[in-house]
């Protein structure tokens, strides 16, 4: 490589961009029920507010052609049904304008939320549910409105680091023969952290962005809080090291991570998970070149050994943005129809066999009763990075397989964005016994078909995938 070329530059994008941010926390007393093995239906506090994040990104002509990015992150857990989710949606697009390749929202999958279902207004706590549902929508479209009021000239940049909150969690059972859903300290999990910076023409630092992969699972049965799980501690050690400014949550593709401690009901818990992620990205933003800055080489300078010296220099980051929507198409597996799980619900009294039929019910619901399951996945370009936006909760191979592909991009990899559907484990683990398997409708090689789109998204982006 000729000296001239030898640099070392970040992903970054300079335009217009905006940041802001509402509060979703649900009522106590509401129906928060997540897990089969909880003896309670309804929230009896909070441990943390619940927000909903906006970052809006658009060409640095204030009069740009084409119409705003919208990213926004929710402390939600799933979505339950299609409609909840184009509920809160839709009403981004009308309000916006835009549409649908260029809104994506993205839950935190906290395990310690509240419904926003309807279809159970009828159980305990279950009439706080339309009124949360509506304080959802509102804040959303809100929240992403006045992100694009307080837009300014910034530059996002990005840095890859590591963190080791997230274990695997794929577990054979010592005494049976299947796998359990906890940590395994035998496998090494995907660790990668990735974590953006908003900087103004100054250098202040405007936002924060986090995007990583574990499932926030730190609380469990024995919670009767509402929590954003460790989501919540590592955006307070973030916020309060960077004047406040809010750090944006993305979920990445966790399907098979965790925490090493969760399962647990003491909310301190979560709150050192948290802590934990949150001093990891203040160590990447700590490593990061000043906004439009590049490692340069030198030369060399003899001393006692030829030393290469390399200087920081200012250049032109990338101002593209763009946005593309794909409709994907993925065979689905034979399963009881939803008539036949409503006799068996009807049939059971076992609180925890109950639970796992009715998420079979709901999954069953939103894919429908055909052979197959058409479904959008999104693709971004901001600047030199990459964004996927996909409905799934795949496993991490996913965000390994796109990564490695595409090694000079920095490439934000999420889970559960615009939709909630299901598991997406490795073709190989498909004759195991183990939840993400039995839990999935989408057949065997779901989650290879969606890395062979998503690479083929970014290509179409303009990504160099590796040589």
């Amino acid at each position: 490589m000729a000296s001239s070329q030898m640099v070392e530059r970040r992903s970054e994008f300079v335009g217009r961009i905006g940041v802001a941010r509402e509060d979703i926390t649900p009522p106590v007393g509401i129906y928060a029920r997540s897990w089969g093995a909880a003896a309670h239906d309804v929230a009896e506090g909070i441990h943390r507010p619940m927000t909903v994040t906006a970052m809006t990104l658009q060409e640095g002509n204030k009069r740009g052609k084409n119409p705003p990015l919208v990213l926004i992150g929710m402390d939600h857990g799933w979505w339950r049904s299609d409609e909840d989710e184009w509920f809160i949606r839709e009403a981004v697009l009308k309000a916006l304008k835009i549409d649908s390749s260029r809104v994506l929202i993205n839950l935190s999958h906290t395990h310690a939320g509240a419904s926003s279902n309807l279809h159970f207004a009828n159980h305990p706590g279950g009439e706080h549910i339309a009124a949360f549902r509506e304080k959802l929508r509102d804040a959303t479209v809100a929240v992403a409105r006045a992100a694009l009021a307080a837009a300014s000239e910034a530059t996002l940049s990005w840095s890859y680091g590591t963190c080791d909150l997230a274990c695997d969690r794929d577990l054979p059972d010592p005494d049976a023969n299947r796998v359990i859903c906890g940590y395994h300290p035998a496998v090494d999990a995907d660790d990668t952290l990735l974590v953006g910076r908003v900087t103004d023409v100054e250098g202040s630092i405007l936002a924060t962005v986090v995007n990583y992969a574990c499932h926030p699972t730190t609380l469990a049965w024995d919670n009767r809080l509402i929590s954003p799980d460790y989501v919540g501690a590592m955006r307070e050690v973030i916020e309060s090291a960077t004047d406040h400014a809010p750090c944006l949550f993305l979920q990445g593709c966790s399907g098979e991570l965790g925490p090493r401690e969760g399962y647990v009901g003491d909310p301190e818990v979560a709150d050192m998970n948290g802590r934990k992620l949150g001093y990891a990205a203040l160590s990447v933003l700590e490593g990061m070149f000043p906004a439009r800055h590049e490692l340069a080489y030198g030369g060399v300078v003899e001393s006692g050994a030829p030393l290469a010296t390399w200087t920081l220099r200012e250049y032109a980051p990338e101002t593209r943005l763009e946005a593309i929507e794909r409709e994907l198409v993925l065979p689905m597996k034979p399963m009881p129809s939803i008539e036949e799980l409503d006799a068996r619900i009807e049939q059971t009294s076992d609180r925890t066999l109950r639970e796992r039929l009715v998420r079979k019910r709901e999954v069953r619901r939103v894919v429908g009763d055909g052979s197959e399951r058409a479904g959008p996945i999104w693709g971004w370009r901001v600047g030199h990075a990459l964004l996927i936006g996909q409905t799934f909760e795949a496993y991490s191979w996913l965000q390994q397989d796109v990564r490695y592909a595409y090694p000079d991009n920095a490439i934000v990899m999420t889970n559960l964005t615009n939709g909630s559907l299901g598991y997406l484990p490795p073709a190989d683990i498909y004759d195991q016994d183990l939840y993400q398997v039995w839990q999935t409708p989408f057949d065997r090689g779901c989650l290879e078909r969606t890395g062979d789109a998503c690479r083929a998204m970014l290509r179409d982006l303009g990504a160099t995938p590796r040589a």
